[in-house]
């Protein structure tokens, strides 16, 4: 009723139903919201057990239904193996058309900075998100500006960029569910958003996105397999790593700890 009531000039009619093999009937995009919360007690190969089960059943209904080019945007979490989990139980669809998001953990990064500097947003820009959606995720302020400016350079303190700036983004998620009581809902809503939107109608030149996709061992040394966060392109539809970006020691380190993190992720949720 609340979408209906928002007259949104692009949204022709709404199905709502409970069988994933109507929901995913020829659908051109899916946003995967709905994933097991971790519960008290519970640990993470606890929780990837009960995610694997919902992404499977995911994966296998829109390998069966859905259109071969279908672009699927994995939210819930831990969203980067539940991307890898779906698209594991669709073999006919391309891994490169399963993504998970991490756009909300660049836009946390660029509005802190923003924040910080009392600057608009606007002008602060490829803050690259690298790894695992989660608290060992690395946002990297090495190659990112503030208007025509090094980020690095305008702020003027590296202990801050490498201290409690890594942390504030990396636990953003688990302060707002202290404060409000659950997960975050409007800003996940708008970074996904702007996931699909960027997806589909392509990056605005300069600017690149964080991106979970699909490694293939190739591209900064991350493992081959498992659904990484890369800085990308989006050019008619198609993303793209951007490649030859310079890393230095810091930033080794933290992006080889998160890929580790998404190999265990892995072996727990697939045994692979």
């Amino acid at each position: 009723m609340e979408l209906n009531d928002g007259a949104y000039n692009l949204l022709h009619s709404i199905v709502a139903c409970t069988d994933p093999m109507v929901g995913f009937k020829d659908i051109d995009v899916a946003v995967l919201v709905g994933a097991k919360p971790r519960g008290p007690g519970m640990e993470r190969g606890d929780l990837l057990s009960a995610n694997a089960k919902i992404f499977k059943a995911q994966g296998e209904a829109l390998d069966k239904v859905a259109k071969k080019t279908v672009k699927v945007c994995v939210v819930g979490n831990p969203a980067n193996t539940n991307a890898l989990i779906a698209s594991h139980y669709a073999p006919s669809i391309p891994k490169k058309n399963f993504t998970a998001l991490t756009r909300l953990d660049q836009n946390r990064a660029e509005s802190i900075i923003a924040e910080r500097q009392k600057v608009p947003v606007e002008t602060v820009r490829n803050i690259f998100i690298w790894g695992n959606h989660s608290a060992t995720q690395y946002p990297d302020t090495f190659n990112a500006m503030i208007g025509d400016k090094p980020l690095r350079s305008v702020v003027n303190d590296d202990k801050y960029l490498e201290g409690d700036f890594l942390s504030k983004v990396q636990k953003r998620g688990a302060e707002i569910i202290s404060v409000m009581g659950k997960s975050s809902a409007a800003s996940a809503a708008n970074a996904a958003c702007d996931h699909v939107h960027d997806w589909w109608f392509g990056t605005k030149p300069g600017c690149h996105v964080s991106m979970a996709v699909i490694s293939d061992g190739n591209k900064y040394g991350v493992p081959e397999g498992v659904m990484y966060s890369f800085p990308c392109q989006v050019v008619n539809g198609e993303w793209k790593i951007v490649e030859g970006i310079a890393i230095n020691a810091f930033s080794r380190d933290k992006m080889t700890k998160t890929g580790i993190e998404l190999l265990e992720e892995r072996k727990m949720a697939l045994g692979i």
